[in-house]
């Protein structure tokens, strides 16, 4: 008996029942083959209380599939600072038909800001911050870089020209990149696996929510107040939430053994090592990013969409603002939630990887992304062709980052979650914006008749790649899981 008058057991004793299978420090199971713990093995060793003890039980018994009202509270707050994340990222974009001419940029420079000015500080920042968030507090990780990337929104704000916009937008990017990778870290450790694709996808809805009401802003507030003022708006809420997230707890971590528990964490370097040598390991993982990445050179082209729709589709600015915003709520909230559960719904039925259900949405868009792009401006088939374009990309984030998550040690979830976004935006995004700008500018010199259109069609049939990748990813999961149990 303990001081406290109550039974004490082992944290060692917790482990001891566990019948491992270590895959480079970390251990996976399928679902329906995971060990429980043994009464049997406790003993009276080095103590802990026994609320303590339930609680380490609970974050390493993977049969647990209780959600408390602890997850669910963090999974809003993660949900809403993916929201604004969202909203402040994609703020140059929704008022790009205001800024453009405002500050009198090319479509080159345009497409530098909102391409690698903004993507190579995100992506490779966001490499190092997934490995700091795989051994510090990640709360208070997560409130610096919102805090970060608010203040320098505000400063955006008062941008007079291409460098006095570039230069916050590099550091917004910095403070964005912590997000992402520490947030998928936290929902990991709280939600068992049978329900992360449900716990990503509820996060992703930050996504559409978020860059929806950016255009929404940019349809109804940017005329009224101006786009300046929108961002020193924007910028002092995201101040107000930090503050706000501060509050939580940080859970304790799935996983780990007693050296990284007693905080003698894994050195950065080791685990950055570990990370990117997983990568070639799993098939069905280089498959999903290699898909994601076709994806985002698709989606990079979609960046210079307001200007096409002012341009050459006749469209006032206010006004498609509002219909993308729009349709981005309601095409990509739908997509999120397809994407997250669907995912779940077809691995727990099938096998198959979550990545199966993003082949067959591209594959359902396909003829009407095409008929979006080579229509005139007020056809019924450019909201229509929005709605589905949406609808599929929304649907990306849930399988892709709950498989990333299944196919990785545990001790490195947040740095690889980190090494997928640089590939989706360095290479994905950054190709896709930057050379969608330069090819635009260069048809335009030429004399090209309507050079937007040209590029917009170009790069939604790139996107059409991703198709076979995905498909692949989902058979060699259900391979690389059933060797496993092999």
């Amino acid at each position: 008996m303990g001081r406290s008058g109550h039974s004490r057991v082992s944290i060692k004793t917790i482990f001891r029942g566990y019948d491992r299978v270590s895959r480079m420090g970390g251990t996976r199971y399928p679902q329906n083959r995971r060990p429980r713990w043994s009464v049997k093995h406790i003993k009276q060793e080095t103590y802990l209380e026994p609320e303590e003890c339930k609680t380490r039980m609970r974050n390493n018994n993977k049969n647990d599939n209780s959600i408390t009202g602890y997850d669910l509270k963090l999974l809003y707050l993660l949900t809403m600072l993916n929201v604004l994340n969202m909203v402040d990222r994609n703020l140059l974009t929704s008022f790009s038909a205001y800024i453009v001419p405002d500050l009198g940029l090319s479509n080159t420079e345009f497409g530098l800001l909102t391409g690698l000015v903004f993507l190579f500080f995100y992506s490779i920042m966001g490499l190092f911050m997934g490995a700091l968030a795989d051994t510090v507090n990640r709360v208070h990780l997560i409130t610096f870089g919102v805090a970060l990337w608010s203040a320098l929104t505000a400063v955006s704000g008062a941008a007079k020209g291409f460098v006095s916009m570039a230069i916050p937008r590099m550091f917004i990017g910095v403070g964005e990149s912590i997000m992402t990778p520490s947030a998928m870290s936290l929902l990991s450790d709280r939600f068992p696996p049978d329900r992360l694709g449900f716990a990503a996808g509820f996060y992703y809805l930050g996504a559409p929510i978020g860059a929806g009401a950016s255009f929404l802003i940019a349809g109804y507030l940017g005329p009224l107040i101006g786009w300046r003022n929108c961002f020193y708006l924007l910028g002092a809420l995201g101040l107000l939430l930090a503050l706000v997230f501060l509050t939580i707890k940080e859970p304790q971590r799935r996983h780990l053994g007693e050296e990284q528990e007693s905080g003698q964490s894994m050195r950065i370097k080791h685990i950055l090592k570990t990370a990117l040598s997983a990568i070639p390991k799993s098939r069905a993982l280089m498959l999903t990013m290699a898909g994601g990445t076709i994806m985002h050179v698709a989606v990079g082209g979609a960046f210079f969409e307001q200007l096409w729709f002012v341009e050459e589709r006749g469209y006032e600015r206010a006004e498609i603002a509002k219909i993308t915003g729009w349709l981005m709520m309601t095409a990509g909230v739908l997509g999120a939630m397809l994407g997250g559960i669907g995912g779940d719904w077809i691995t727990a039925k099938t096998g198959l990887g979550r990545p199966i259900i993003l082949a067959g949405l591209i594959l359902l868009a396909a003829p009407f992304l095409l008929a979006l792009r080579l229509s005139p401006g007020g056809s019924i088939w450019i909201p229509v062709g929005l709605f589905f374009g949406l609808l599929q990309f929304c649907a990306f984030p849930g399988p892709t980052f709950a498989t990333v998550q299944e196919l990785v040690p545990p001790q490195v979830r947040s740095t690889i979650v980190a090494a997928t976004i640089l590939m989706f935006n360095i290479v994905g995004l950054g190709i896709g914006i930057t050379f969608t700008g330069i090819a635009i500018d260069a048809m335009v010199a030429a004399g090209w008749n309507q050079p937007y259109s040209v590029a917009m069609l170009g790069s939604t049939v790139i996107g059409f790649l991703a198709i076979p990748l995905y498909l692949f990813a989902g058979i060699f999961y259900k391979d690389e899981m059933a060797a496993e149990v092999g």
